[in-house]
C-alpha cells in the first residue's frame, strides 16, 4: 500500500491565463505525480463536497450563502480575489472536502497527503487572499466537536501568515494555531496565533531549518497533539512570485522530511495541504509542491506505514 493521496479533478477549471493565482497548478500536480509513479488510482482517494453545515463549524451560514449563491459584493470580491464561477463554488466545497478526507485518512493511516487546501486566509464571514472557506479551522472544529481528537495543532509553514485561522480560532482551546511567515508581507494587518513565528526576508534553507526545528521540538512534546495539520506552502521557495524568503528545492524537502519525522517520531497522524505557491512557470510549481508528496512517500515506506 503506498501513502493515501486526496485529488479531484474539481480542484482547477477553465480560469484566466494571465491571473495571478495558478489556479491550474492541481491538475499540473496531479499529472506530475502520475507521471512520477507516486499517485495512481490503488492510492487516490476522491473527496465528496463538504455539506454546508459543516463549512458552517467555522464560517457564517450567512456567508456561506452568499458566497454559493453569487450575493458577495464588488468589495468583497475584491478582498477573496478570484472571479466568482459556479465552477468555483464547486472547486471549493470540493476541495474543503478533500481536507476533510485527508485528515480522515491521517488518522487512519497515520499520513495523508491532499494536492489542494491550506485556505488560512478565509475568515469567519469574509473571504481574503484567494482563500473562501478555511478548511484547517474546518477540520479542526469538525474532528474536536465530534470527539475524534481532543487536541490539533495546525502547523502552518506557508510564507504568509494564517490570519483567518487565527482568528477563527482564537477562543477555541484545543486548536493550537502556529504560523511561520515572512514578517513583512501579507496580511499587513497580521492576526494573534497560539505561536507566531515571524521571518526576516531573504532567510535561507540553513536559518530556515533551524527554526523549524527548534518549534517543533518544542511545541510537539507541550503540547502533544492528536494530529497535526500541515500547511506545506512552497511560497517560502526563492523563486516564488509571491515570496521573500529564499528557500531552495533541497530545503523545502529538508523541511518535509523534518516535520513528517518530527510528528511520526511521537506517534502523531499528519495532515499535509500544500498551501500557496505562485509562478508563472507552472510546471516547475507543480514541481515545487510535488516535493512534499515524494518526501511524504519515502517516509511513508521507511516506516512501514499502511501494513
Amino acid at each position: 500500500m503506498d501513502i493515501p493521496l486526496v485529488y479531484h479533478p474539481d480542484y482547477s477549471f477553465e480560469f484566466p491565463e494571465q491571473h495571478r493565482f495558478p489556479m491550474d497548478k492541481f491538475v499540473r500536480l496531479h499529472d506530475h505525480l502520475r507521471a512520477s509513479g507516486v499517485l495512481h488510482t490503488d492510492n487516490l482517494h476522491q473527496p465528496t463536497h463538504c455539506p454546508d453545515e459543516i463549512l458552517s463549524l467555522a464560517h457564517d451560514p450567512g456567508y456561506v450563502a452568499r458566497f454559493r449563491n453569487n450575493s458577495l459584493g464588488p468589495q468583497e470580491l475584491r478582498r477573496l480575489g478570484l472571479p466568482w464561477s459556479e465552477a468555483l463554488v464547486r472547486r471549493t466545497t470540493r476541495a474543503v472536502g478533500g481536507s476533510l478526507l485527508t485528515a480522515e485518512l491521517a488518522l487512519q493511516h497515520g499520513l495523508a497527503c491532499h494536492l489542494a487546501g491550506g485556505t488560512h486566509h478565509a475568515h469567519y464571514d469574509f473571504a481574503s487572499g484567494f482563500c473562501v472557506y478555511n478548511d484547517l479551522a474546518i477540520i479542526s472544529r469538525y474532528l474536536l466537536t465530534s470527539g475524534r481528537i481532543q487536541r490539533v495543532l495546525i502547523f502552518d509553514c506557508d510564507v504568509h501568515q494564517g490570519d483567518g485561522t487565527a482568528r477563527i480560532l482564537e477562543h477555541d482551546s484545543e486548536a493550537i494555531t502556529v504560523s511561520l511567515h515572512c514578517e513583512s508581507n501579507f496580511p499587513a494587518r497580521k492576526a494573534h496565533s497560539d505561536w507566531d513565528i515571524p521571518l526576516p526576508r531573504q532567510l535561507d534553507d540553513a536559518g530556515y531549518l533551524k527554526v523549524v526545528e527548534d518549534v517543533l521540538g518544542y511545541l510537539l512534546p507541550l503540547y502533544q497533539p492528536d494530529l497535526v495539520l500541515y500547511d506545506a506552502g512552497v511560497d517560502v521557495h526563492r523563486d516564488d512570485a509571491l515570496g521573500y524568503l529564499n528557500l531552495t528545492d533541497q530545503g523545502l524537502a529538508a523541511r518535509d522530511r523534518l516535520v513528517l519525522e518530527h510528528c511520526l517520531g511521537r506517534d502523531i497522524p499528519v495532515c499535509a495541504v500544500i498551501g500557496g505557491g505562485y509562478s508563472k512557470d507552472r510546471d516547475a510549481l507543480a514541481r515545487r509542491h510535488g516535493i512534499l508528496h515524494h518526501c511524504a512517500q519515502t517516509i511513508w515506506h521507511e516506516r512501514g506505514l499502511g501494513r
